[in-house]
């Protein structure tokens, strides 16, 4: 299966990182209503596993927050190849408005 892999540097420290953290999947639900459902959302310590559809296409993954970056981690079904790069980005812009 095809990931989406990144991580993102941040100077908040581990607690205010997941809090806002916390924020993600309600700020895609908003934002992002035509285009997103089945929001899942799990979390153990602070590492969130989730679930969500886009363009028709299921993306599950999980966002472990460290004390000064967040590593995200997403598998892709291939069918959703040609739209990779759409979605990782849209994710890395997301995550990176609430880190910053």
């Amino acid at each position: 299966m095809p990931k989406i892999a990144f991580q993102i540097p941040h100077g908040l420290g581990k607690v205010e990182a997941a809090r806002r953290v916390k924020e993600f999947l309600p700020r895609v639900r908003s934002r992002y209503e035509g285009q997103v459902s089945n929001l899942e959302e799990s979390w153990e310590d602070d590492c969130l596993a989730f679930g969500f559809s886009t363009f028709g296409f299921k993306v599950n993954g999980k966002m472990e927050v460290e004390e000064d970056r967040v590593a995200f981690d997403a598998d892709l079904p291939f069918a959703a190849m040609m739209f990779k790069g759409r979605i990782e980005q849209t994710i890395r812009e997301e995550v990176d408005k609430l880190l910053s």
